[in-house]
């Protein structure tokens, strides 16, 4: 198994501004909206103003279904917060998941690597043919986005088409979200577009609320 595709619970930008990231978010901790406006600024309202920001809007699933080919998505420009709740898409709906997973066991059936006959509506297995761990590592995400997570806060590297990202992702009670950018050692030529990942249930939700956070001065947690 290719584990160098992927790792959960690494080590990310995060760690670097808070001793315990895990627990930064939770709605217990001390001085949280501080620590979420703190994050929001180093993963998302930089690149926001630099035109560097894209939402990823998630379609499917809906009713307990996690099938790969039922899960698309758009792409929209977002320039200002506001954008999040009125931006149009800027491409139709298309597959997340399911091409590049026909493509990857397509080279694996080519290299003759075995492969149980279920494994493409079996998720769990994928990480047995090349591609497989950092794809299921994003049907994870995606899963845990639309259904839930116990947890606050998740750090995850991860390969993805767009090279070697750093992937945040946060289960909050201002909605559940991820955001994807650029690893610290991706190479040169990666793409540095920085992803608000979020179902399309939590767009107007995340919109008001990230409207309201932007709006706050930093000096106004820290009184």
């Amino acid at each position: 198994m290719p584990y160098s595709e992927a790792k959960e619970h690494a080590p990310c930008r995060l760690h670097r501004l808070f001793t315990s990231p895990y627990t930064a978010f939770d709605n217990q901790a001390n001085e949280r909206q501080l620590h979420l406006l703190l994050a929001l600024q180093t993963l998302l309202f930089g690149p926001l103003e630099q035109g560097r920001l894209t939402l990823r809007l998630l379609d499917g699933w809906q009713n307990g279904d996690c099938q790969p080919h039922t899960l698309v998505y758009q792409d929209i420009d977002i320039r200002r917060p506001e954008d999040l709740a009125t931006a149009s898409p800027a491409m139709p709906w298309r597959p997340l998941l399911s091409t590049t997973l026909e493509e990857s066991l397509s080279q694996a059936l080519e290299d003759d690597v075995g492969l149980p006959d279920d494994i493409r509506h079996t998720p769990a297995r994928w990480p047995a043919f090349a591609g497989g761990l950092s794809l299921y590592t994003r049907y994870k995400v995606c899963h845990r986005l639309i259904y839930g997570e116990d947890d606050s806060y998740r750090s995850i590297r991860c390969e993805t088409p767009a090279g070697l990202r750093e992937i945040h992702e946060f289960h909050l009670q201002e909605g559940d979200f991820a955001i994807s950018l650029p690893h610290a050692d991706a190479k040169d030529g990666s793409d540095d577009t920085v992803g608000l990942v979020a179902h399309g249930s939590q767009r107007q939700l995340l919109a008001r609320w990230l409207i309201e956070l932007a709006e706050k001065p930093l000096l106004s947690l820290l009184s």
